[in-house]
């Protein structure tokens, strides 16, 4: 079980989480409580564990400036909002390949975010699925809220869609977030059978602060929740 803490904004968050467990970290380079900037990154990384997936988190951005950023901070991955539902987006995509494999970051992963309606289950959720999976690395399904390109902190119907994300397991690589807490990723993982997580609110002692204890039970849940599947 992939397990991401995001929304990190400084270094004792960040290496506590890795150190928790957690395989990926995020760090949001959009407009957000928890933004940080390229140079605020670029001194935390050097001082993470070693192994430890980092990911740049952005919005509206240029692929030149995706690029730069991942390079300067040296990032193992992106993770795209507002791309994995339309063509444009995913031509995003195809571009940033070409702009990593050009400056020998072939090992860069790119993850696009497809969005759910909070209340009800997006009927085509599986053509965005496949279709965002045809491109990216992983797709990161998280709710849906007006006039925000992150997310909303909130569960989508996670029933609902059950019978389609578990239809792409082994051949899409679905993140699920939106909503999830220590107390409720155990059923998310049941549930929706992902390949991996992603958390930022649930984790929270305060926007862009995380609380330890919360962040080591979350990591913690959610692989005795796929571990438990698996023996089943």
């Amino acid at each position: 079980m992939w397990v991401k803490i995001c929304g990190n904004t400084n270094l004792d968050d960040a290496r506590h989480a890795a150190e928790a467990g957690a395989d990926a970290l995020g760090f949001v380079f959009a407009p957000s409580p928890r933004r940080v900037t390229l140079e605020e990154v670029r001194r935390m990384v050097p001082f993470l564990p070693a192994g430890v997936e980092t990911y740049g988190i952005f919005v509206d951005a240029s692929a030149e400036e995706i690029v730069r950023t991942v390079l300067e901070c040296n990032l193992s991955g992106v993770q795209l909002h507002g791309v994995a539902e339309s063509g444009t987006g995913l031509r995003l995509v195809e571009t940033l390949r070409r702009h990593f494999l050009a400056r020998h970051a072939e090992r860069t992963k790119i993850v696009a975010v497809l969005k759910c309606e909070v209340q009800s289950f997006d009927e085509d959720l599986g053509a965005q699925l496949e279709a965002a999976g045809g491109s990216a690395d992983a797709v990161l399904v998280d709710s849906r809220s007006a006039g925000r390109a992150g997310g909303t902190g909130k569960r989508w119907d996670w029933a609902a869609g059950s019978a389609t994300l578990r239809g792409a397991f082994g051949k899409v690589r679905v993140i699920a977030a939106g909503g999830l807490d220590p107390m409720n990723v155990g059923e998310a993982v049941q549930t929706l059978s992902p390949w991996g997580v992603d958390v930022v609110t649930g984790v929270e002692a305060a926007p862009g602060r995380k609380d330890w204890k919360r962040v080591e039970a979350f990591i913690a849940s959610a692989k005795e929740a796929r571990l438990a599947a698996a023996v089943q």
